[in-house]
């Protein structure tokens, strides 16, 4: 048996302090937790979780994406990755369907949208794109490529004549979201509808949008990097806002309340509700062009039509950089920000990170 995690005090301290309100399920006036409180009751339940945290155990576990077998996989256009068919693969992808089906089948989590509080209800809705020609839901999450796929939607739709259309990607308008229709067609397509979400690991995608949004959008740096450093640093009033030290970024994101984070940072599992939307696939950012070529032919979109290279500009986030980052900051600002994000490591089965002494000597 594990031994006691030494965190576990921090956990409920964190429980205590969190959103996590019972509100009235049904006629009979029982209750139901919110997801803020059952993640930690995940936690919890895995005594060893957090000591596994400490000691770096689950940083070498490789991701188990979902993905289908090797023989579905077609070989639309470029996409070059070979679909792994060996054991070890399939084990992962068992992991990663198990552990989303035996969180979601907890009594205290959402079955549907409509059990959500309108809230969440409002932020899920409002990130499922609709395609009712090719018939599909897609629920778009900020740093993981959505900007290529809303691309990819507006050519469905005849709105952009070529994935390759060299211009600024307007993310609102040409594209129809589930959050705009009556709740009687909002039930129909997801319910008809097939529906996909792509994820990437937690931390890098962190780090994605800090370095994105504090490092070259202006907006962003008004708006949140000015109150940041105003707020964490000492004699920081004088800050533009482009100085943001990713600690102080981190310090920021465990002071937010998850729900009511900006989208680029905001947790997987917030954005997309996957215990409240049953998707049929779970793409992986790690494998993005094999994933979404296979989507594409799920949905048979029009052979012509490819997932978008990246661009030339894009600046992608290596396992070197990843390591720089957390390797210089303070060990217990990532380990509480772990108990924030904790269900999009364990849902979608992404490695902790290694933060060991051993490991950031390297």
């Amino acid at each position: 048996m594990l031994p006691r995690s030494p965190f576990t005090g921090e956990v409920r301290r964190a429980a205590a302090s969190g959103r996590s309100r019972a509100r009235p399920r049904g006629a009979g006036g029982g209750t139901v937790l919110l997801p803020s409180m059952l993640m930690f009751g995940v936690i919890l339940a895995s005594s060893g979780l957090l000591l596994m945290i400490e000691k770096g155990i689950l940083a070498e576990v490789k991701p188990p994406p979902l993905h289908p077998a090797a023989g579905e996989l077609s070989r639309r256009g470029g996409g070059g990755e070979e679909a792994p068919g060996d054991l070890d693969y399939e084990v992962l992808q068992d992991i990663r369907n198990r552990t989303i089906r035996a969180v979601c089948r907890q009594r205290a989590m959402p079955r549907s949208v409509w059990e959500l509080p309108a809230g969440q209800r409002r932020t899920v809705l409002r990130h499922l794109l609709v395609s009712d020609k090719y018939r599909f839901l897609y629920c778009y999450v900020p740093k993981v490529a959505c900007s290529n796929w809303k691309r990819i939607l507006k050519v469905l739709d005849g709105a952009l004549e070529s994935v390759d259309v060299k211009l600024k990607m307007d993310h609102k308008s040409d594209l129809v979201f589930l959050g705009d229709m009556k709740p009687d067609e909002i039930s129909y397509r997801l319910k008809n509808y097939y529906k996909f979400i792509f994820v990437r690991n937690p931390m890098e995608r962190l780090l994605s949008a800090y370095r994105n949004k504090f490092g070259e959008i202006k907006e962003y740096q008004q708006k949140y990097g000015v109150e940041i450093v105003r707020r964490y640093r000492k004699n920081g009033g004088n800050s533009a806002g482009d100085d943001v030290t990713f600690s102080e970024f981190l310090r920021y994101l465990l002071d937010e309340e998850a729900e009511r984070m900006n989208e680029h940072w905001m947790p997987i599992y917030n954005l997309c509700q996957p215990c409240a939307v049953r998707y049929d696939f779970i793409g992986s950012y790690e494998r993005l062009n094999t994933d979404a070529n296979y989507v594409l032919e799920q949905v048979q979109s029009p052979s012509f039509i490819r997932f978008p290279e990246r661009q030339s500009w894009y600046k992608p986030v290596t396992a070197e950089t990843l390591h720089y980052y957390l390797c210089n900051t303070q060990r217990r600002l990532i380990k509480e920000l772990l108990l924030k994000y904790i269900l999009d490591f364990s849902l979608f089965a992404y490695p902790l990170p290694n933060i060991t002494s051993e490991f950031c000597r390297q």
